[in-house]
Parts: C-alpha cells; sequence; structure tokens
C-alpha cells in the first residue's frame, strides 16, 4: 500500500516559487562562461589581425590582458561567483578597447 502524504516534500523535490522569474545560477554560470570563452576567442582574433598590420609590444600587452581577463571571468564563473564575473568582463574588456583606442597608434 502507498505510504500516506503528509505535505511534507523533500529539498530536492520543492517545486520553485511561481513568482520566480529568470536564470537559475547553473544557467547563469553557463551563460557566462560561454560569453567568456567566445569573447576569448574574438579578442585572439583581433590579436592576430593587430598583429599581422603592427607589431608592438603594446598590442600585446594590451590584448593579452584581456585574454587572460577572460580566463579569469571563467574560472570565476565556474566557482559561483557570477556577478563578480560580469562586472569584471565587462570594464575589463572596456579599458581593453579604450587603451587600444587611445593608446595604439
Amino acid at each position: 500500500m502507498d505510504a500516506p502524504e503528509t505535505g511534507d516534500a523533500p529539498e530536492s523535490e520543492e517545486p520553485l516559487p511561481e513568482s520566480r522569474v529568470g536564470l537559475t545560477p547553473r544557467q547563469a554560470r553557463r551563460i557566462r562562461i560561454v560569453l567568456a570563452s567566445v569573447l576569448m576567442g574574438a579578442m585572439a582574433v583581433v590579436l592576430v589581425v593587430r598583429l599581422a598590420s603592427r607589431t608592438s609590444v603594446l598590442v600585446v600587452g594590451v590584448y593579452g590582458a584581456a585574454l587572460v581577463l577572460c580566463g579569469i571571468v571563467i574560472e570565476l564563473s565556474r566557482n559561483g561567483r557570477t556577478r563578480l564575473g560580469t562586472w569584471l568582463l565587462s570594464v575589463g574588456l572596456a579599458a581593453a578597447l579604450a587603451a587600444d583606442w587611445l593608446l595604439l597608434p
């Protein structure tokens, strides 16, 4: 026979509140990891293109820092620090693009 239901559901089977809108933390982490990976690839392509037009240590420094920043954001996202990673990615890449525009001839 079936056991009578007591109304207490285990935590793993507890339904999400219906007012909750948005991504789960796992989905947010995965999206930020994918975004940082795509941006890392884009920065690598831009680095190669910029080095083909002019070789400069400053070019390597700016885009190398952007690549390292993308790697840091991936690790932060894997460890659950997605908000910090999002801020770092947006501010860091904006700074790298600003440095490219201002510093590089």
